[in-house]
């Protein structure tokens, strides 16, 4: 049960981050066109920033969350193996 409420969590944050990123991107874009007089390009780049920003934090969550199942779930086999051989034993 705790390690459903640690993923949510998890990707409580990680939508948190997406947002961010891709409105830090778009504030930073256009702030620097009205700096520069380049609009719309630096609105579009540092867009493009944010929302690459934003998959890349998607993708190393799941790739975390990932790790973790595949360690809990070798974590159980090696206790249901424990389990089962002192079955074997006590018979």
């Amino acid at each position: 049960m705790q390690q459903n409420w640690k993923a949510l969590g998890t990707v409580g944050t990680v939508g948190l981050e997406f947002v961010l990123s891709i409105a830090i991107g778009l504030w930073v874009g256009q702030k620097l066109d009205g700096w520069l007089g380049t609009e719309p390009w630096m609105t579009a780049l540092w867009l493009v920033f944010g929302l690459v920003a934003g998959i890349r934090a998607i993708v190393r969550a799941s790739a975390q969350l990932q790790r973790e199942t595949e360690e809990l779930e070798r974590q159980e086999r090696e206790e249901r193996k424990r389990y089962h051989e002192r079955k074997d034993h006590d018979r």
